[in-house]
């Protein structure tokens, strides 16, 4: 077993840390707004920058569409030295209710289950998680710890 810290007996809660946002890349700005509010129930977001967001409870998804650059004159300091594509995201959603829920309503916003219900260690211990791709084909997987 992975030791849950390396940080001197001082772990990510001691030290008060949890994921804020991270960021997903489209290739079609009005298609995955669609997708993430209709079969996630994400806030979508403008941001002062005129990018989107994707706030899902305490986490936010930061949107990287097909024509983000930083502005002329301005570091690249707000992208990953390889920016991820399209596509290339994989994430996990704790999903409140049962993993059989969980496919009943990507059923019905027409969302293809790949895989699942399956057992899955996730962050909180063993759970039940059902995978599916947006648009552009990132994994999302939803977890339930039921």
């Amino acid at each position: 077993m992975i030791p849950r810290s390396s940080a001197g007996g001082r772990g990510a809660e001691a030290m008060g840390l949890e994921l804020d946002h991270s960021v997903i890349a489209v290739s079609d700005l009005k298609r995955a707004d669609a997708f993430y509010a209709e079969v996630l129930g994400a806030e979508v977001v403008e941001l002062d920058s005129g990018r989107h967001a994707y706030r899902l409870g305490r986490t936010q998804l930061n949107v990287h569409g097909p024509d983000d650059l930083p502005a002329p004159g301005e570091p690249a300091y707000n992208l990953a030295r390889t920016p991820v594509a399209p596509g290339g995201s994989d994430l996990c959603f704790v999903w409140t209710g049962t993993a059989e829920e969980a496919v009943a309503h990507l059923a019905n916003h027409g969302v293809e289950v790949e895989l699942g219900p399956v057992r899955r260690e996730g962050a909180r211990g063993e759970g039940r998680s059902v995978y599916f791709r947006d648009p552009d084909g990132s994994l999302l997987e939803l977890i339930s710890y039921d």
